[in-house]
């Protein structure tokens, strides 16, 4: 009888660890070895760059004293490895994922993801990278207008790559030409990098890209213009759309911060969510990312569920209008 009792308390503990999380010892322990983050687009793209800069000092003691360990799943714009997070990353605090917005939640809105603003605990924002408009270097385009004009006499004969659908190059192109009363043609790339290499190479017209996968790239293309409220300090010479006559505000700037997958004990979530906006506004991280054009923008976990939040009412209302025939 004893025994049974026995073997019966030790079930329902372990029943008890197994729905509500590991205990705050072991979330104390935590992480007891290196941490995987999905990053879901091509490696050498603005996120896989900055992911990797923004967690090379998460071995340090002071931050989680295990490194990060980037794992790319790139593919539909981002959903192949959003996806497979929400689906099949470990519930145990060692599968993080690295998130896009608008992307996620404008994809979660259109299509039938298996995540949505619901099925992510962020963690912490590390970015806020906006799109640019981008030609080829022997472009006959040196500006903005000049694409305009042409677009307005050849409907659909400029095409225009972006990393993916319904992503923030996807989103800032929607907004261009329902602005500029122009009608382009979009080519979706499985990420930034493939989307930039068509650029360079001429296989399209023009593209929109991140503002740091341009600035890298600069020396290869021309930027004709920024889709933000204003000028970006690493490319000061670029005007933004809006100061040429045309509407696009800052609806596709890219937030990239970092996330679990929903069902991840709260011990380990509260966690990192104090140790990381320190691991991004760490001194060597905060000197590479300048000197890569990457914009840094660090925000905590609890206004990053409040910007999840606004966006999603945001989209819903942007997407329904630009879809518009």
């Amino acid at each position: 009888m004893k025994r049974k009792c026995f073997k019966t308390a030790i079930l329902v503990a372990l029943t008890a660890v197994f729905i509500f999380g590991m205990s705050p010892a072991s979330a104390a322990d935590y992480p007891e070895s290196p941490v995987s983050m999905v990053v879901a687009y091509s490696p050498g793209g603005a996120t896989d760059f900055q992911a990797r800069i923004v967690t090379m000092m998460a071995g340090l003691e002071e931050y989680l004293g295990q490194p990060i360990v980037i794992i790319n799943k790139p593919g539909a714009g981002g959903q192949v490895g959003w996806n497979w997070s929400v689906e099949k990353g470990t519930k145990d605090g060692y599968t993080m994922l690295a998130y896009n917005v608008p992307h996620f939640i404008a994809q979660s809105i259109v299509y039938k993801t298996k995540y949505d603003i619901n099925t992510f605990e962020p963690v912490a924002n590390w970015g806020a990278d906006p799109a640019v408009l981008i030609v080829p270097k022997d472009s006959p385009f040196n500006t903005m207008q000049d694409l305009v004009d042409f677009a307005k006499e050849n409907p659909k004969k400029i095409t225009v790559s972006g990393a993916g659908m319904f992503v923030g190059h996807h989103i800032a192109l929607l907004q261009f030409q329902k602005a500029a009363g122009i009608q382009l043609t979009y080519i979706p790339e499985k990420g930034g990098v493939p989307a930039m290499q068509s650029v360079v190479a001429a296989k399209v017209k023009a593209g929109f890209n991140n503002l740091s996968d341009a600035f890298r790239n600069q020396e290869r293309i021309k930027i004709l213009a920024v889709a933000d409220l204003e000028r970006h300090e690493f490319l000061p010479d670029v005007k933004t759309f809006k100061e040429m006559g045309v509407d696009v505000d800052d609806s596709s700037v890219n937030f990239r911060g970092v996330a679990f997958p929903k069902g991840v004990p709260q011990e380990i979530i509260d966690k990192c969510a104090a140790v990381f906006p320190n691991l991004f506004n760490d001194k060597k991280v905060i000197a590479k990312m300048k000197a890569s054009g990457s914009p840094v923008r660090v925000i905590p976990r609890d206004k990053v569920i409040k910007m999840f939040q606004d966006r999603q009412k945001y989209l819903e209302g942007l997407l329904k209008e630009l879809r518009k025939k």
